[in-house]
Order: structure tokens, then sequence, then C-alpha cells
């Protein structure tokens, strides 16, 4: 919901009634947790209130928690407080890269219950690639102790930009075969045939937008603007701003690695000049390997700066001023409060770089709030950013009301 609710019973979301799905988004948020507070804040009379929260208790998703405090000075029974109950489903997650996966079970509140992580190669195609990760689906139900039917929901993090509308990458540079794929429609099937359950609902966005959306949720929930750059074998940013990811309007929003730079490198787009062509980590790696240093990817890049490789880190940190410099524009246009550096070359060498040039060339105005950090959630990041996109979708007001007439309830 947003805006303020009425005195009679309705909200700024259409002017009509506070229905179910608007008290549990109350009780989710913590803005309202008691009854006499979701009065208070739908104007909703005590008796419809009551009717609108035994249907969410019917179906399992609110429970009773511990006495609040006394809300009179004359005392009294303290109220009873309203909590979201995230025991009766679970989340199916994972996070495509390049030639590796990770996926895991969550809670509705994003806590891990299993996880998996190993190779899965993007080049060998969406069929291939998605029936796997069915496959890994039901290994993790079956280590979390949950069974198929406790899953509401899946969400998937692509290497790409994500058509939002319909789950599709769009013209991905380093996807090949997965233009235009209904991917929801193949995971969704994968789901099916190793678990035997009915289908559930698939999202699928940028993995830049999903670690911003993680970090932004649980490291920075009060920053209004946050940016998240990821530096692996390509280079996305992520935006997120007042809460929502920003896509642009076919998801190409934040694509920054395809930014010309004025080098003559080639880019696996097909042009030449790309920032990711010169300061990804595999541009690193290339370079590394030209000298004689054993590098194929980022993640080898990583390792190498883990072990304090010399080489690597200078390169690491050339390949930081290069980002530095672009991210200048980024933050003169965007103005956010948090920039997180992510991905395989995240590092200090790396941060030293972006420092460098982004504080020489942006307005002091620019960065004068501006916090430069890494990412908290590290390698998990995109997955419980996937996690609370599912769950912020299947429990939004709207979705809620259908959800429980579907349920009968």
């Amino acid at each position: 919901m947003t805006g303020r609710p009425g005195r009679t019973g309705t909200t700024s979301r259409g002017g009509g009634q506070a229905g179910a799905g608007d008290l549990l988004e109350l009780v989710r948020s913590g803005r309202a947790v008691t009854r006499g507070a979701l009065q208070e804040a739908t104007g909703l009379s005590r008796a419809t209130v009551g009717q609108r929260l035994d249907r969410l208790f019917r179906a399992g998703w609110l429970r009773e928690g511990a006495g609040g405090p006394v809300g009179s000075p004359l005392g009294g029974r303290p109220a009873v407080t309203l909590e979201f109950d995230d025991s009766h489903a679970v989340v199916l997650v994972a996070d495509l890269d390049t030639r590796h996966a990770r996926a895991a079970v969550l809670t509705l509140t994003g806590e891990l219950l299993a996880e998996d992580s190993g190779t899965l190669v993007v080049e060998h195609g969406p069929e291939a690639v998605l029936g796997e990760l069915g496959r890994r689906f039901a290994d993790l139900l079956t280590k979390a102790g949950r069974p198929a039917a406790a899953v509401c929901g899946i969400g998937l993090a692509v290497p790409g930009p994500v058509d939002s509308e319909t789950g599709r990458v769009v013209q991905p540079p380093i996807m090949p075969g997965w233009d235009g794929y209904d991917i929801r429609g193949r995971l969704s099937r994968a789901f099916t045939e190793h678990t035997g359950t009915p289908a559930v609902p698939v999202l699928v966005d940028n993995d830049a937008n999903l670690m911003a959306y993680g970090e932004q949720r649980t490291g920075h929930p009060d920053c209004s603007a946050l940016v998240l750059v990821k530096v692996s074998t390509g280079i996305g940013a992520g935006v997120v701003v007042d809460g929502s990811i920003y896509r642009g309007v076919d998801g190409g929003a934040g694509d920054i690695g395809h930014v010309r730079v004025g080098a003559d490198a080639l880019c696996r787009c097909g042009s030449y000049g790309c920032l990711a062509a010169v300061a990804s980590g595999g541009a690193v790696a290339g370079r590394l390997a030209e000298s004689g240093v054993p590098a194929a990817s980022g993640s080898d890049v990583r390792d190498l700066l883990a072990a304090g490789h010399p080489q690597a880190a200078a390169l690491a940190r050339e390949a930081g001023r290069r980002v530095g410099d672009v991210l200048a524009t980024v933050v003169t246009l965007l103005n956010p409060g948090v920039l997180v550096i992510a991905g395989d070359l995240a590092g200090t060498p790396f941060l030293t770089g972006v420092r460098e040039l982004l504080y020489q060339r942006a307005l002091p105005r620019s960065t004068a709030s501006l916090d430069v950090v890494t990412s908290r959630l590290g390698e998990r990041a995109a997955l419980i950013g996937a996690g609370a996109l599912v769950v912020e979708h299947l429990y939004a007001p709207a979705r809620v009301e259908e959800r429980l007439a579907a349920m009968g309830v």
C-alpha cells in the first residue's frame, strides 16, 4: 500500500475497502501488528478486521505472537500481536553465472535452509541448464527436509538483460542460445518433472538487479537509492530506487559493461571499446594469460587476488579505475546513497581504483553522502534478492486476494 488510508475503510489502492491482502501487508511491514492497529490504519470495523484476519489464519499465513505493550494507561490485558508465519511455505532460488550456478531453499523471510554450488555452463543452452536446475532443486528439498508441495515459487538470476514482463532474456552477450527463450516455462516443467508436483510461479531477473535488491533489503533498508556494480566475467549494475528495482523499459537498465570507453578491445557483444572488454574479470584474466599467468575467468582472477598475486592486484586496480571513471557519470546522474561493489574483482585493489577515479571525476556534491562499500551478502546476494522478489510478488495485496480465492478461504 502507498499513501494514507482513509477513515471509512478505504485505502489509496483504488479506493476500495482494505482486503485481507492489505492487512497482511501491514503486518508483514510491521506498520500494524495488532487488531486495534489494523482498525486504526484501515478504518475498518472490528468485525470486518476479524473476518479478514480469519481468512489469513485459515490459509496458514498469519499467527499470533506474544502480547504487546498495554495500550491504555488504565491497564488491561496486553494486545496480542500478529506475525507473518513464514513456516507455511519455502522458496527455491538459483543464481546462474557463465560457468557456475548456486541454488538454495529459503524460508519466506530469507533464511537459508539448504544450498548447492557447482559447475553449470550457461553455453550448454537453456534446455540442458534449466533441466539440471530442476534436478538440483529436487535434491535440495530432500536436503532441507521440505516437501515439494511446500514450494510457493521459484526465483532465478541470470547474467543478462531480462524483460520482466515475459521473463525472457533480451540479446544477452554472454548467454548464447538464450535470447527470447521461455525460461519460466522450461524451469517450471523441470521442477514438475523432478518433483512430481504441480507447477509454481517462476520469476526471472538480471543477476545484478537481484544482488542490488538483496543488498538493499538486508543491509540498507533506509537507502532510497542504491547502485550495485557486479564485476565478474562481465560487468553489470543493478539499481534500486524507493525499494523497487529500476529496470528501464525492457530490462536493459544498468548494462554499464557496454558503455564505450574509447579502447580498441573487441567485446563479446561484437562491438569495440566496451567497458567489459577492458575492465571485467574476463578481461583481466585475458591480460594475465597473455603474460603467462594461468587465468581463464573472473573466478581465476579472484583466486589470484586472494593469494596476493602482485600482477593480478595491479591489473585489478587499473580495471577499478576504468570502472570508477564510468561510475562518476552514474553517480552524478542517480545520486545514490550507497554504491556496492560486488563480484569476482570486489577486493581492495579494485575498490581502491574505483574510488580514485570516482572521487576525482564526480562532483563533490554527488559523493558527499555516498557510501562506497563491498557486498555484505557476497555470493548469496542474488539468491537473497531472488527470494525477496518472489515473496513480494506472491504476497502483494492483489495477489493475496487471488490466491486466497483459489484456496477457497
